[in-house]
């Protein structure tokens, strides 16, 4: 049962993780009808950013907190300079220009930062293990990832569902051209959106960056599991974000942590360790079109 605990609880993790990415797509494609490619690679320039700014600073929270305004502006400029251009074109070119970003970012980091992976040291506070139940440890940073993240969650909940900010989002999301007609600067908004969805995504990599590497490309694979997400929960749906992140956090984690016992019930053990990680990224894939069989919109999108 502490293993199980301990499993759910990274899954959370992930989950949130994956929310704070799926939330700033599901933002754009749900109100820009933007096909956004690149949202993964502000992933990854938000861990490079924290990367320099946790140098300079010699501090990992100041870093982190100068981070989110530099990944805010960062998404203002790509959405002002590309992203802009793209609002009236077909889906397919935004999937060309964009995927064209991927390409344009990748080679960035290699000439700012060079080919090789970075890494970010878990700040000294937190490089611990704290007790969640009695005799039953969990790093601490893994933890305040999750209350980090819970946070982030309850603070765009409550910035979409309150403020006249999330009105005109919510507003924008059923229909653009009407708020448009309303006198609502449209250029205005989508740029905040966008940058907000690029400080999701920042955030995201920075927190994720010291349990994994900062390295190229480190936001093209997980770019892929966030569009899963934002289908099953529904485009455009900040609660079917989170629920759908927080399911296929468990089956991802939990998954993985106990496939390979039951596998190895009738395959080697290591047959059953190599087949565990692909059978639960295909249960995942098969959540998803199953989600799309029963509901088409998706758990939470609207119906047309």
């Amino acid at each position: 049962m502490e293993y199980l605990l301990l499993q759910v609880l990274n899954g959370v993790q992930l989950g949130l993780l994956m929310f704070l990415l799926a939330a700033g797509l599901t933002l754009t494609l749900g109100i820009m009808d933007l096909v956004n490619l690149a949202h993964g690679s502000l992933y990854m320039m938000g861990a490079y950013i924290a990367w320099t700014l946790i140098g300079v600073t010699d501090s990992f929270v100041l870093g982190a907190l100068l981070a989110l305004p530099a990944t805010f502006l960062l998404g203002v400029v790509v959405e002002a300079v590309v992203i802009r251009k793209l609002y009236a074109r077909d889906h397919l070119t935004q999937v060309l220009a964009t995927f064209g970003l991927i390409l344009f970012f990748n080679e960035l980091v290699r000439a700012l930062w060079g080919p090789a992976g970075k890494s970010i040291a878990v700040p000294g506070f937190l490089n611990r293990t704290i007790e969640i139940l009695p005799g039953v440890p969990y790093p601490a940073y893994r933890f305040a990832i999750i209350l980090v993240g819970a946070l982030v969650a309850i603070l765009l909940a409550w910035l979409v569902a309150r403020t006249r900010l999330g009105m005109l989002i919510r507003a924008g999301a059923s229909n653009r051209r009407m708020i448009g007609a309303l006198g609502v600067n449209i250029e205005l908004l989508f740029s905040l959106v966008f940058g907000l969805g690029a400080v999701f995504a920042g955030l995201a990599g920075l927190m994720s960056a010291p349990i994994a590497s900062v390295r190229i490309g480190m936001g093209d694979d997980i770019l892929i599991l966030a569009l899963v997400i934002i289908v099953i929960g529904g485009i455009g749906s900040i609660k079917g974000a989170f629920i759908a992140a927080m399911v296929v956090g468990q089956i991802d984690i939990v998954g993985r942590a106990f496939l390979p016992d039951i596998l190895k019930t009738f395959m080697s053990s290591s047959a059953a360790s190599s087949a565990a990680p692909a059978i639960s990224q295909v249960m995942v894939y098969v959540l998803m079109a199953v989600v799309l069989v029963w509901r088409p919109t998706g758990l939470f999108g609207q119906r047309t």
